[in-house]
């Protein structure tokens, strides 16, 4: 809704040819914009999110690993048939 807002704001500047005042405030919300990426904590944000995939990736590879060991595995089977038709 706020967009529209903005918007309708951006159009009646440029109507009324207030571009000054919109090259002024352009400028402004750039600014804004820059603070707000420049102290935004992106490192911390970085290590939560691999902590978590870490976390994700090892509780995978421990149920994985359960379920291989109570899986039984053919290819042993096949080898052990072979071996019996062969003698």
């Amino acid at each position: 809704m706020w967009v529209v807002g903005a918007l309708a704001f951006v159009g009646a500047l440029l109507y009324w040819e207030q571009t000054a005042l919109l090259y002024v405030l352009s400028t402004l919300a750039m600014c804004g914009l820059l603070l707000v990426v420049a102290f935004a904590d992106l490192e911390g944000r970085d290590k939560e999110l691999t902590e978590a995939t870490r976390q994700e990736k090892t509780a995978a590879a421990g149920a994985g690993e359960a379920a291989a060991a109570a899986a039984p595995r053919p290819g042993r089977r096949v080898a052990r048939r072979k071996r019996h038709e062969a003698a």
